[in-house]
């Protein structure tokens, strides 16, 4: 390097090359060439950029080594349990508490909870009707078996399809009730007897069975159109009966349960026959319900069977309080009859 630059300056001098001829006509005094001091900057700066260069390839590369695997699954347990704070908020102070079953395993549900489940009451009388003897009571019967024709062209013998479809219409009424009664009870500055938590409760029933049976049946697109379009006809059609005639909308209902009680026995004739399978019972049934580890698709109809018969008889019950003149408050309400 210094060679190539003596070279290059000797070439200059050689030429008649005269660095300094920029400023020979300036008034002041010219700084003259210096030869060794202009090879000792050239000889700086080479020695810098050499230097530069060792020092960056000197340098070792950070390499981020993976982390031995106790402290990756440690990470990866502290990074869940801040997924799950993230979702729990504990700012407002709500938080759930610790429940467990009997056997002292984990209470794995969030929408019941296990003072909330009971064992259904089979020895409920299946074979009440309500023989439909005023004009009402006609029109309600009559309604009701009209409904059934689309239904039954639709769902032939396929059961469990029919008791989804079935189950997201016989959840409306309790919460359209109870709605409409919580709302009088606001207006009218009175209690309601109880019947507002009843219809809820039936409501909430009702769901239950929904939730159970889309365990065990996948509806297709097409049915959970189907299930859109009934339920938005079905809710506005029952809030504006409800508000004409109670007696009416509960006898309805009656009927319905009527309905279901005789869908649901043919639904165990198919498992008894073989035509449907007979599988283990889902989870959340045998919680709900409280039934035996080792239940069967057979149980669960059978409860099911057995709620709606229940709500059978408390909405016929209720519209004969309405026909005797008399507001549901005016009775004792059945809460926690299922």
């Amino acid at each position: 390097m210094n060679r190539i630059a003596a070279r290059s300056v000797a070439g200059a001098l050689r030429h008649g090359r005269n660095f300094n001829r920029h400023i020979s006509t300036a008034p002041v005094a010219t700084r003259t060439f210096d030869t060794a001091d202009y090879l000792n900057r050239q000889n700086a700066t080479a020695f810098g950029s050499f230097y530069s260069s060792r020092m960056m390839s000197s340098v070792t590369p950070s390499v981020q080594t993976p982390p031995p695997p106790a402290e990756k699954d440690q990470k990866e347990s502290s990074a869940s349990d801040a997924k799950k704070d993230a979702v729990v908020s504990h700012y407002w102070g709500i938080k759930r508490p610790e429940i467990r079953r009997e056997d002292g395993s984990e209470w794995p549900w969030n929408c019941f909870m296990p003072w909330e489940t009971y064992q259904a009451d089979l020895s409920i009388d299946l074979s009440k009707h309500h023989v439909p003897k005023t004009f009402l009571d006609k029109v309600a019967y009559r309604t009701v078996k009209l409904l059934r024709i689309p239904t039954d062209i639709f769902f032939q013998r396929r059961y469990g399809c029919r008791a989804m479809m079935l189950e997201t219409v016989a959840a409306v009424p309790g919460m359209v009730g109870g709605m409409l009664l919580h709302l009088r009870s606001l207006r009218r500055f009175q209690q309601s007897g109880g019947w507002i938590k009843a219809l809820l409760e039936e409501a909430e029933n009702e769901r239950m069975h929904l939730m159970t049976m889309v365990e065990l049946v996948k509806p297709a697109w097409y049915e959970r159109l189907l299930v859109l379009t009934v339920q938005g006809v079905f809710f506005n059609a029952f809030f504006g009966l409800y508000m004409i005639s109670p007696k009416l909308a509960h006898r309805v209902v009656g009927y319905l349960e009527e309905e279901a009680i005789h869908s649901y026995t043919e639904y165990l004739k198919d498992i008894d026959s073989g035509k449907i399978e007979n599988v283990p019972a889902p989870a959340i049934a045998i919680d709900y319900w409280r039934l035996p580890k080792d239940a069967t698709l057979k149980d669960v109809i059978t409860v099911i069977r057995a709620d709606e018969a229940h709500h059978r008889d408390v909405n016929h019950f209720a519209s004969d309080i309405h026909y005797q003149g008399k507001e549901l408050r005016e009775a004792p309400a059945p809460v926690g009859y299922h």
